[in-house]
């Protein structure tokens, strides 16, 4: 484990902070987001992961790149079965994503 990254154990579920790397562009060509782990974690079925830090908002016509802290949870056993069980069953359903604090509106 190197010195960014930080873990602890919860129960069945492993969870660690590390650095990311968050591409947003909200251009004619493009609206999208990006996060890009540091060291290639690689993410599995079930696993979470939540970028710390201020709201990210790109004004129309640009891009940016940014460094936050994420932290990944990994998912309990039980978890990874469950959700490669129904991913197929949910796949048209629409995701939700979220730049904000998570304070409701």
């Amino acid at each position: 484990m190197t010195s960014t990254t930080a873990a602890n154990e919860i129960g069945d579920q492993r969870q660690f902070d590390v650095g990311c790397t968050i591409e947003v562009e909200h251009t004619f060509e493009s609206l999208h987001a990006h996060v890009e782990l540091d060291g290639g974690i690689a993410m599995q079925p079930g696993d979470t992961i939540k970028v710390h830090g201020d709201p990210i908002v790109v004004p129309y016509g640009e891009k940016q790149v940014l460094r936050r802290t994420a932290t990944v949870k990994r998912a309990n056993p039980l978890e990874r079965v469950w959700t490669k069980a129904t991913g197929d069953l949910e796949f048209m359903e629409l995701l939700e994503f979220s730049f904000s604090s998570g304070s409701e509106l």
